[in-house]
C-alpha cells in the first residue's frame, strides 16, 4: 500500500467495523474517511479501505463509484451540489444551477483557479419539499433563489466557515454562522 492514513482514522475505522454484524457495511464510513484524510477518491484510498475492510479493491469501487457523495476526483474547499431531479428543476433548479456556473467560470466537475470552489449537477438530495436547494459541502442551503445563493456564496467566501463534516471526528462543522443548517419555510 502506498498511501498511510493517520491513527485517529485508523483508529475510527477499526472502531467502525465493530458496529456491524458484517464487517462490508463498514465500506461507507472508511470511504469517508479516506476521502476527508485524502481529499478524494484516489486508487490508494480504494486500496487502503478494502485492505482495512478485508474485501477486494473492486467491491470498495462499486461503492465509490455509486455514491454522488464520493469525489473521484479532486474538488475545491467548497464543492456545491445542486439537485437536478424533478422536484428541484420545476422549483428552479436549473437557474440556481447556472447561477454557479456563471458565478465561477467553470464546468462541472473543475476546481475554480483558486482552488476555493467546484460544483456538480447531482440525483436527489433528499430535500424535495424545499427546492430549489443545494448542498454546499456537507450543509443543505434550501428554497434558494440565484440572489439567495450569492448572498451565501459571498458570505463563505468572506467568513470561510466549516462547512464539511468529519467522519473521524464524528463531527459537522460549525455552518455559516446565524445561518440554519436545515431550513424549511
Amino acid at each position: 500500500m502506498t498511501v498511510k492514513l493517520s491513527a485517529q482514522a485508523e483508529t475510527k475505522v477499526e472502531e467502525y467495523k465493530k458496529l456491524y454484524p458484517n464487517v462490508r457495511s463498514a465500506i461507507m464510513p472508511a470511504l469517508y474517511i479516506a476521502q476527508e484524510e485524502l481529499g478524494s477518491i484516489t486508487a490508494d484510498a480504494i486500496t487502503w479501505v478494502a485492505e482495512k475492510i478485508g474485501i477486494a479493491p473492486v467491491q470498495v469501487m462499486e461503492v465509490a463509484t455509486f455514491y454522488t457523495m464520493y469525489y473521484k476526483k479532486p474538488v475545491g474547499k467548497y464543492h456545491v451540489q445542486v439537485c437536478r431531479t424533478l422536484s428541484c428543476a420545476l422549483m428552479g433548479g436549473r437557474a440556481i444551477t447556472e447561477c454557479v456556473k456563471k458565478r465561477l467560470g467553470t464546468a462541472p466537475h473543475e476546481v475554480s483557479p483558486d482552488g476555493q470552489w467546484s460544483y456538480e449537477e447531482v440525483e436527489c438530495l433528499g430535500s424535495c419539499g424545499t427546492g430549489p436547494m443545494c448542498q454546499i459541502n456537507d450543509h443543505f442551503f434550501e428554497n434558494l433563489t440565484p440572489e439567495k445563493l450569492l448572498q451565501i456564496m459571498d458570505r463563505i467566501e468572506k467568513e470561510q466557515p466549516d462547512l464539511r463534516f468529519s467522519a473521524v471526528r464524528d463531527a459537522l462543522g460549525e455552518g455559516l454562522k446565524g445561518y440554519p443548517k436545515s431550513e424549511v419555510i
